[in-house]
């Protein structure tokens, strides 16, 4: 039986899926989120692992340190790029993260906060949210 939630990559090789809905949906500003989205911000949120299956696909894992020193593998489709989670988070253990472009249908689901706000570029409006300069606690 299909969970609530599924997901996949461009191509649509790498998919899963998971039920619980996302409480902590964020926009990050980090370095690191701009390095891996390739955009100006990243929005991700936290799935727990126990609630996360990979239906098909065999996504490549690329291990990354992030600039807390912390480590995680951010997973990517190997036939299209597609970067769709980030699992094995040192600093979030028992989570998966996952990056809501991947979403078949992510209507419903809307950031809760901007994090890592000092990176932010000058040209980005804030959005109506709590702003952290850094990590919330």
């Amino acid at each position: 039986m299909a969970k609530t939630y599924t997901a996949r990559c461009a191509c649509g090789d790498v998919k899963f899926e998971f039920d619980m809905a996302p409480d902590f949906v964020a926009v990050c500003h980090c370095l690191d989120c701009k390095k891996a989205s390739g955009g100006e911000a990243a929005t991700f949120f936290g799935v727990a692992e126990d609630d996360f299956t990979l239906i098909s696909g065999r996504p490549h894992a690329f291990h990354y340190v992030a600039q807390s020193g912390k480590g995680l593998d951010r997973n990517f489709c190997p036939n299209c790029g597609a970067r769709v989670f980030t699992s094995n988070l040192e600093s979030f253990p028992g989570l998966v993260f996952v990056a809501l472009g991947s979403l078949d249908d992510p209507k419903g689901i809307a950031p809760k906060l901007e994090m890592f706000t000092r990176r932010r570029l000058a040209w980005v409006k804030p959005l109506d949210l709590p702003q952290y300069e850094g990590m919330p606690s």
